[in-house]
């Protein structure tokens, strides 16, 4: 694994590269990269609220000289607030992202406003509403105003900071629409965006679960020594291929269930999940599950019911943290 530590902070990988990490790398808390080289720079991601997308910049600032008004390009991987909420303090940035990804932030489901809302108010929005109050406390959506990209790019773009090729690859949709890794191949670093959670459970939000599993494989494939992951530690191609067993795994289990007629909530409930269990979030099982449904169903119409798969969520959360509890009171429940 790799020799860096999981810690809050600002870490030097070398060759101009910095990583910002967020442990445990659990709901909301992501990380971003730094690229420098000369005058220029840039950004991968910013966080989910202001605030600590204020304290990351703060911290860069003191390290390298580059805060938030100094950064050249920002990057954003993908559409979700927890990499893309930050976005306005890049003030002179220019912001890039992939035309998909442009066009899932622009939709008022991705809003800070309505997370906003939504945590003022939770019991309005039933059981949905009391587990996002619980893995989303940490932050503060009051106020927050989403800047959205200057520019798209699809497929691949190759950027320049300083001397250094920045490659910009679309690997989605797979986490969400619009996937993004970020590659600098001279200095053997990768930024990966969501499209690596370590040593925590992935979500599937857009998927197919194929294209996921082939950004796995393409990430394996390269030349690369440092991987820094959208949420976890920074990780080397072992971390890249658990992640991958898992999205295999859970592939598998649910063309069983749904080849036997269970619909896609009874799926998730009767899967068990192994080892993979003791990852942090199980529970995002339900969305993936979800995911992989719709997929089989050919079903890309439908609304999404968001709120109940939020709320059922919030139900496999309890059981799992039951489950975790009696283990550690070295009691067993059948």
């Amino acid at each position: 694994m790799s020799h860096f530590t999981f810690s809050k902070g600002l870490h030097d990988l070398g060759n101009g590269h910095y990583a910002y990490l967020q442990p445990n790398g659990g709901w909301g808390y992501s990380n971003a990269g730094l690229v420098v080289d000369g005058e220029e720079s840039l950004l991968v991601d910013t966080l989910f609220d202001e605030r600590l997308t204020a304290e990351m910049f703060a911290t860069m600032k003191k390290a390298t000289g580059i805060g938030g008004d100094e950064i050249s390009t920002l990057v954003n991987t993908h559409a979700n607030g927890d990499h893309t909420f930050g976005n306005r303090l890049a003030r002179n940035a220019t912001i890039i992202a992939s035309a998909s990804s442009i066009h899932e932030m622009s939709e008022e489901g991705s809003s800070p406003e309505l997370l906003a809302t939504l945590m003022r108010n939770p019991d309005q929005f039933g059981p949905a509403g009391a587990f996002v109050a619980k893995i989303f406390r940490g932050f503060d959506f009051a106020g927050v105003k989403l800047r959205l990209p200057d520019r798209s790019f699809s497929g691949q773009e190759v950027l320049k900071v300083g001397d250094k090729e920045v490659r910009l690859i679309e690997v989605g949709p797979a986490h969400t629409q619009g996937d993004t890794l970020v590659h600098v191949p001279r200095d053997k670093v990768i930024y990966t965006g969501d499209i690596l959670f370590i040593e925590g459970t992935p979500i599937i939000w857009s998927g197919p679960v194929s294209n996921w599993i082939k950004a796995c494989d393409l990430i394996c494939a390269m030349d690369v020594e440092v991987i820094v992951p959208g949420h976890g530690p920074i990780t080397d191609k072992a971390g890249v291929r658990k992640m991958r067993d898992y999205l295999i795994f859970i592939d598998q289990e649910t063309r069983k269930r749904h080849a036997a007629g269970m619909d896609s909530w009874e799926a998730a409930q009767d899967i068990a999940l192994a080892h993979f269990a003791e990852w942090p979030d199980p529970e995002r099982l339900v969305v993936n599950v979800d995911t992989l449904y719709r997929e089989l169903n050919a079903d890309d119409t439908s609304s999404r019911d968001m709120l109940g798969l939020f709320g059922r969520m919030g139900m496999l959360n309890k059981r799992y943290e039951t489950a975790r509890a009696c283990r550690c009171d070295g009691h067993h429940h059948p």
